[in-house]
Parts: C-alpha cells; sequence; structure tokens
C-alpha cells in the first residue's frame, strides 16, 4: 500500500507543480555544489573513522513559490565523502551518496533566506584496505540560510543530521551510523525571473 501512496505522489508532484502557473514554459531550476566537514555523532560499525569531508552536486527543480511565495524544491544529489581514520589499526571510509532530497524556503525569494530540507538517499560505503562494500539507507535532516542578492547565484550554509542503517547477513536488525555535516555551497540558478 504504501508502495503505491508513493508511486502515485512521485507521478503527481509535476502535475500539481506545473498547475501553479498555465504561462510558465519552463521551471526554474537549481545546480548546487557544496563541500563540507563531516562529523560522527555515533556508530555501530567497528572501523573508528570519525572526521572526514562530503563534496556533493545537486539539481533540482522549483515546486512553489513562482509568484515570490515562498519556494520549495525537489533535487537529485550525488555525493562523494572520504572519511580519515582516527587510529592506525582503522581505515579510511569512501561513500557515495545518491537519492532525493526536498528543500522548503521559509520566506520569499530576496536576501538571506532561511531554508529546512529532508531526503532519503542511498550510501555506498567501502573502506580502504577491505574487499567489498555496503549500501544502505540514509535519512538526513536540514536547516540553513540562501542568500539571493544575485538573480544567477546564489551562495548558501548548511547543517546536516542524518541518521544511516547498515543491514547485516544472518542477523536481525542494522548498525546505526549517525552524523552531522556543516556545508557551505553555491546554487546557480536558471530560470528565475
Amino acid at each position: 500500500m504504501m508502495k503505491r501512496i508513493f508511486l502515485l505522489m512521485l507521478i503527481c508532484l509535476p502535475i500539481l507543480a506545473q498547475g501553479q502557473d498555465s504561462i510558465m514554459k519552463r521551471v526554474p531550476k537549481q545546480l548546487s555544489l557544496e563541500m563540507g566537514y563531516r562529523r560522527i555523532a555515533s556508530s555501530q560499525l567497528t572501523n573508528k573513522a570519525s572526521n572526514g569531508y562530503s563534496v556533493l552536486l545537486d539539481y533540482a527543480w522549483q515546486l512553489s513559490g513562482f509568484h515570490g511565495g515562498h519556494a520549495s524544491f525537489i533535487s537529485v544529489p550525488l555525493g562523494y565523502t572520504q572519511m580519515i581514520p582516527d587510529t592506525d589499526t582503522s581505515h579510511s571510509v569512501r561513500v557515495i551518496s545518491y537519492g532525493w532530497t526536498v528543500r522548503h524556503e521559509l520566506k520569499s525569494q530576496k536576501g538571506w533566506v532561511p531554508f529546512f530540507g529532508y531526503g532519503l538517499m542511498l550510501n555506498n560505503y567501502s573502506e580502504k584496505g577491505v574487499a567489498g562494500h555496503q549500501f544502505a539507507h540514509q535519512t538526513r535532516f536540514a536547516l540553513g540560510l540562501n542568500n539571493y542578492n544575485s538573480s544567477n547565484f546564489q551562495p548558501y550554509v548548511e547543517l546536516d543530521y542524518s541518521m544511516t542503517y547498515y543491514p547485516q547477513w544472518g542477523t536481525k536488525g542494522s548498525l546505526g551510523y549517525k552524523f552531522m555535516e556543516l556545508k557551505i555551497g553555491a546554487r546557480f540558478l536558471k530560470g528565475r525571473s
């Protein structure tokens, strides 16, 4: 049942978003590039690598707020994270992540605009010197500030909290991995009036 509801929402969202403005020929888009620092808050994984850096590329479509209202966006991010080992016996970690995110701006697009967001991601986790990799589900929550002082370029700062769970073969449950990220970035705007 939940799969059907989710599929119906994915089909209906573009139709509902387009219904807001029948004159608009193309929906505004954003291409974002961000970099940041990741700190592990808690981990049930045996490898100890608690600090690292991340880079993310994100392509977003505006869903609402076309005429000065509060804008919402849906995006497809692709990210890479490198975690640095804490000890000589630990391994460095590489994580590739991708999925869907949603971002809601809390005021009209002028000056500094606060936003909150959430996302569902897939992670591909691997450790240097260890064969294989693991896939996991990541739930992400974000708070941040956009700066709309230019019509084509928008710097921003963002704080994320994520929960990731790695399933294990032959056992019930999964291993939890929770972290925070502080990021700065730039959005390149297309189709915004």
